[in-house]
């Protein structure tokens, strides 16, 4: 597995647009892309956004980081980015998951 960590700034007056538009943009991420397993959007204190996005296998997410322009609903979700902090993909070398964890 891997884990695809992008950080950003979201356009001011954006964030709740961004949040509502959210379950379509995952939905067609999903769809064109099915190695994605998982999506989890954070905000810290300072106002930066992470988005992290779990992956199936390192190929399957930077085949997607190539190709996600492609998907008009990510495209779209994209213009609420102000600012780019970057991507990085990280393999997972080990987990550990609490029993009754949602699949």
């Amino acid at each position: 597995m891997t884990i695809e960590l992008a950080r950003f700034r979201v356009r001011q007056g954006a964030e709740d647009k961004l949040v509502a538009e959210r379950p379509e943009m995952v939905a067609a991420l999903r769809r064109r892309f099915p190695g994605c397993l998982a999506a989890y959007l954070t905000k810290g204190d300072d106002g930066e956004w992470l988005d992290v996005v779990l992956w199936r296998s390192r190929a399957e997410a930077e085949h997607a980081a190539r190709e996600v322009n492609s998907v008009p609903e990510c495209a779209t979700w994209f213009r609420h980015i102000a600012e780019s902090g970057g991507l990085r993909h990280v393999e997972v070398i080990s987990a550990w998951r609490a029993d009754g964890w949602p699949d």
